[in-house]
């Protein structure tokens, strides 16, 4: 299983490709054959995930277990699948963000990698920003309530 952690700025080349940080590739568990899923995210602010394969399938058993009679999780499954494709890590470490997530996203020449525990979030930066600073509550009084009752 993969654990990704940290935050990098790379560029993104003419053919939509980017590096990945070398701490992150080092987290790859050998199980994903160096393939992710690359997909739209759940948030309204425009971000993209990208799933290593092994990390995947543990996603793909949840949405086996959506009732695809609820218009809600059909929604939910479309979109998601809707976004989906598979990549491949290239010889440079780099991965392809198709077109049409780099527009959803609002990818240009830059993009912002961060690790996200067991995917890797790819944002426009300036649309990262802005999402931190539309948090409503502190990091301070949000790790005490997500935390605050955690037994580690």
């Amino acid at each position: 299983m993969s654990f990704f952690k940290g935050r990098e700025t790379y560029s993104v080349d003419e053919k939509g490709r980017v590096s990945l940080p070398a701490k992150m590739r080092r987290s790859i568990a050998p199980e994903a054959n160096d393939t992710f899923v690359i997909t739209r995210g759940p948030d309204d602010d425009a971000c993209i995930y990208l799933y290593p394969l092994d990390e995947w399938k543990v996603i793909e058993d949840g949405l086996k277990r959506l009732n695809q009679y609820s218009e809600q999780d059909r929604f939910f499954l479309r979109t998601l699948l809707y976004w989906a494709d598979e990549v491949t890590i290239d010889r440079q470490f780099r991965i392809m963000i198709p077109k049409s997530l780099q527009e959803f996203a609002g990818i240009g020449r830059t993009v912002l990698v961060l690790g996200s525990m067991d995917h890797i979030e790819l944002w426009n930066p300036e649309v990262f920003d802005k999402y931190l600073s539309k948090q409503q509550q502190s990091y301070a009084a949000v790790a005490e309530s997500v935390m605050g009752q955690a037994r580690m």
